[in-house]
Formats: C-alpha cells, sequence, structure tokens
C-alpha cells in the first residue's frame, strides 16, 4: 500500500483528484486534462523546494487559482486531518451566498407551483380518492415541466432547445390527457407508468445543459437521477413520519385528519418535494456522491447473492415464472434496479483503474439478471402464444427485450475489460448510449398502445 511520501502515494492522491474533477459538470474531459498538467507542475516545483510528496500534493491543490473552491469540496470528500487543516481554511462558499439563495428560493416557488397544479383538478371534482390513476397519469406532467424549467433557468439553455422541450412536454399533454382511457385501464396504468421514463430524456436534455451528446453529460445525468431517488426516498420517509404524528396529534384531540393527509398533505408534498430534492442534489452533490458509490458496494453483492439463489430455485424446482401484472412489474423492477447499481459503479469508478474483485462480482451480478430475464421472457412468450396479446404482456415483452439486449452487452464489454481486451470507458459509452432507447419505448407505449388496443 503506497505511504504518504512516496510516489505511489502521490499518483493514488492525482488520481482521486483526478476522478473527482472528472464528476463535475463544469469541467470538460480536456480541462481536466490541462488541469492535471498544471497541478503536476505545481507538484514538481514544491519537491524540488524541498517537500515532500504528499505535502507538496496538498499545497498545490491549495494554491490552484482558479480552482480553490473546487479543491475545497474535494476536501470535503475527504475526512484526513492534514486536508481539513491545509485546505478548509477559507470560509468563502463554493457558490456565492447570493446565487444559493435566489436558486433555493425560486426552487421553493416550483415546488410549492407543483403541489398547487397537481391539485387543481380537484377543483373539478377529480379529487384524488376516486380518481387514482388519473392522478397519477398527470404526475410527470405536472411535476417534470417545472423540474425542466428549473434547469433551462440554472443552465441558461438557449431559446432553439427551450422550444424543443417545450415542443415535447406539449405533446405529452395530448397523448396523456385527450386519450379516451376506460378508467383504471390497462392502458391508462402502462401511461402512468411510462410516461415518466419518456420525459425524463427531456429532463436530462436540460440538465445536461448542451452536453447532452457527450458521454460525461450524460452520466451526469444519470448521477443527478440516482441522487435524486436518495434525497426523495429520505424526505418520503420524513413526510411519512410527519402525516403519523399529525393523524395521532388529532386523535389525541377528537379529529380524523386522514382525509387532509391523504386528501393534500400526501399528494402536494408527493409533487413538491421532487423540486426540492432535485434542489438538495444540485447544492449537496458531495454528500451523496459519497453515500451512492457506498450503496452500490453494498447492494450489488446481495442482489447477486439473491439473483443466483432464484435460478438455482428455478433449476432444482423446474418451476416457472408467474406473469401476472404486478409480477411483471416487479420483476423489471429487479432488473431495472440491478441496471442502476451498474450504473452507478459505472459512474463512481476512474476508468483508468485496472480491474479488481468487484468488477467479478458485477460480471456474476450481470449473467444472473440476463439469465433472470431470459426466464422471464420465456413465461411471456408462452402465455402470449396461450392466451393472445394484451398491453401488459406487450409492453412487458418490449421492456424485457430491451433489458436483456442491455445486460447482455455489459456482460460482454464488462469481461472484455477483466480480461484486459477492452476498456471501462467502452462499458461507460454503452450504458450512456443506450439511455434514448428506454425513452423511445416509454414514448410508444405512451403513444400506440391506447389506440392500438382500444383505450382498454
Amino acid at each position: 500500500m503506497p505511504v504518504p511520501g512516496d510516489s505511489g502515494f502521490l499518483e493514488e492522491q492525482i488520481g482521486q483528484w483526478r476522478a473527482y474533477l472528472h464528476r463535475r459538470q463544469a469541467i470538460q474531459p480536456v480541462d481536466a486534462a490541462e488541469l492535471e498538467d498544471h497541478l503536476r507542475e505545481h507538484v514538481a516545483s514544491l519537491t524540488a523546494a524541498g517537500l515532500s510528496a504528499d505535502e507538496a500534493f496538498l499545497v498545490a491543490v491549495k494554491r490552484m487559482g482558479a480552482l480553490d473552491d473546487l479543491s475545497r469540496e474535494f476536501a470535503r470528500e475527504h475526512s484526513e486531518r492534514l486536508w481539513k487543516q491545509l485546505v478548509l481554511v477559507s470560509t468563502d462558499a463554493a457558490v456565492p451566498a447570493a446565487r444559493v439563495r435566489t436558486e433555493a428560493i425560486f426552487a421553493l416557488a416550483l415546488a410549492v407551483a407543483a403541489a398547487a397544479l397537481f391539485k387543481l383538478p380537484a377543483l373539478f371534482g377529480k379529487d384524488t380518492a376516486h380518481y387514482p390513476t388519473f392522478y397519477a397519469r398527470i404526475f410527470a406532467l405536472v411535476v417534470l415541466p417545472l423540474l425542466t424549467g428549473f434547469f433551462v433557468w440554472k443552465r441558461r439553455l438557449d431559446t432553439r432547445t427551450v422550444r424543443w422541450l417545450a415542443a415535447g412536454f406539449a405533446a405529452a399533454v395530448v397523448f396523456a390527457t385527450v386519450y379516451p382511457f376506460a378508467k383504471g385501464g390497462n392502458t391508462e396504468v402502462l401511461t402512468a407508468l411510462h410516461l415518466p421514463i419518456a420525459l425524463a430524456l427531456l429532463v436530462g436534455i436540460a440538465y445536461a445543459g448542451g452536453r447532452w451528446s457527450q458521454v460525461a453529460g450524460r452520466m451526469d445525468f444519470v448521477r443527478f437521477a440516482g441522487e435524486l431517488l436518495i434525497y426523495y426516498a429520505l424526505i418520503a420517509f420524513g413526510g411519512g413520519v410527519l402525516s403519523a404524528l399529525i393523524g395521532m396529534m388529532f386523535h389525541a384531540i377528537g379529529i380524523d385528519p386522514q382525509a387532509f393527509i391523504g386528501e393534500w398533505l400526501l399528494p402536494c408534498g408527493a409533487a413538491g418535494a421532487v423540486l426540492v430534492a432535485s434542489w438538495l442534489v444540485e447544492t449537496k452533490q458531495s454528500v451523496i456522491e459519497n453515500m451512492a458509490p457506498v450503496l452500490t458496494r453494498l447492494f450489488t453483492p446481495l442482489f447477486a447473492a439473491a439473483l443466483v439463489t432464484f435460478l438455482g430455485t428455478v433449476l432444482w424446482t423446474g418451476r416457472g415464472v408467474d406473469i401476472q401484472r404486478d409480477v411483471l412489474i416487479g420483476f423489471d423492477l429487479l432488473l431495472v434496479v440491478v441496471l442502476g447499481l451498474l450504473l452507478y459503479s459505472v459512474s463512481a469508478r476512474d476508468p483508468a483503474s485496472p480491474p479488481s474483485a468487484f468488477d467479478g462480482l458485477q460480471v456474476v451480478l450481470l449473467v444472473s439478471a440476463l439469465l433472470a430475464d431470459a426466464v422471464a421472457l420465456w413465461a411471456i412468450a408462452a402465455r402470449i402464444t396461450e392466451l393472445g396479446f394484451t398491453p401488459n404482456r406487450v409492453a412487458a415483452l418490449g421492456e424485457n427485450l430491451i433489458l436483456l439486449v442491455n445486460l447482455a452487452w455489459s456482460a460482454v464489454l464488462h469481461i472484455r475489460f477483466l480480461r484486459g481486451r477492452g476498456s471501462f470507458a467502452s462499458l461507460e459509452k454503452w450504458q450512456t448510449d443506450y439511455l434514448p432507447v428506454y425513452a423511445a419505448w416509454a414514448a410508444v407505449v405512451v403513444i400506440v398502445f391506447p389506440p392500438l388496443f382500444g383505450w382498454i
């Protein structure tokens, strides 16, 4: 293991610093390479002056001038005492306080707007209790345009891009609200499930701020989406506790607040929390960037063990997979989580690092998920052959085929990397290039399935 003062330790520290730069949205790869050259020049001059390698590195990072704020953020991700002493000496914030305050106010205003718009149909007799699938269908139409607007404002996107984004959301409003869905029918449920996936592409384009065509830009959005889920889950947990406490307190004085909680507090909170969580991700990225890789390393072996156990049980018992709608949704969510674990491990990894035991574990996870997907596809095809086509079966068939292609090629690229015959960057590019495929299939389900299956 490298020790402070030797060249191995220096290269390890520069590697961490380089990986950190690549994760920052504002730093382009070519800029990161130039900044690394400057850093090495500073280190060389300081070591020539008599400093040890670790001292020279710390002082050089501190003296990077334009990178001073970035260096301070990097220091917050490392708990070494020397980092705190040498880098966290300034009280200046990485972002001006006025800008943070403005963004907070704007995000909060959008959150209030999302809550108000989400409950607007209630004024026309559509309450959440009697029209749950309607509200599930419009949730993305209310929240995601406002979230995109936040990034349009923050990234200062050009007028042409804004027009394309607006056109995409306008089309979504037409297909999701004008279609004569059967209340609670399969196509309405499928629309509610797939519309957020289709519209996520528009959010990603706004978030990337002109860098969507680059792998780094798309990977930044992947990180944002994962971090948003973590923050949203935390807020939802807190909201659940708050709701329970409100119910307990008012029940103690003989008042039943369940109608208020179910009709107003939870729906409005669910809509507004997306905007609040997004702002928190933007403001506190370094906290979650540490949390997500840890969660990935924790759950990758657990999911791998679960999938291997499942496949072993299928082989031992000879039982097929029940493909009822709820089971299919759960099965697809499992495969999506596997891909999420892969994406997050890719996003948090230095592409230049050599293969490790964890990479081998990921291959086990990918191959297991690939086989599980094949089992599900076999069951879906058998049910379609026996009972015919339905919206749920066709949607599940398409989604599992899309996941099968992604898992198969990801496994090939990962195995090539382990064998030294491919680069890790090719896996990262494949995953980010595949993102529009999910959005395209989701759009097909939203636009084509309802009229194709008679709105049922």
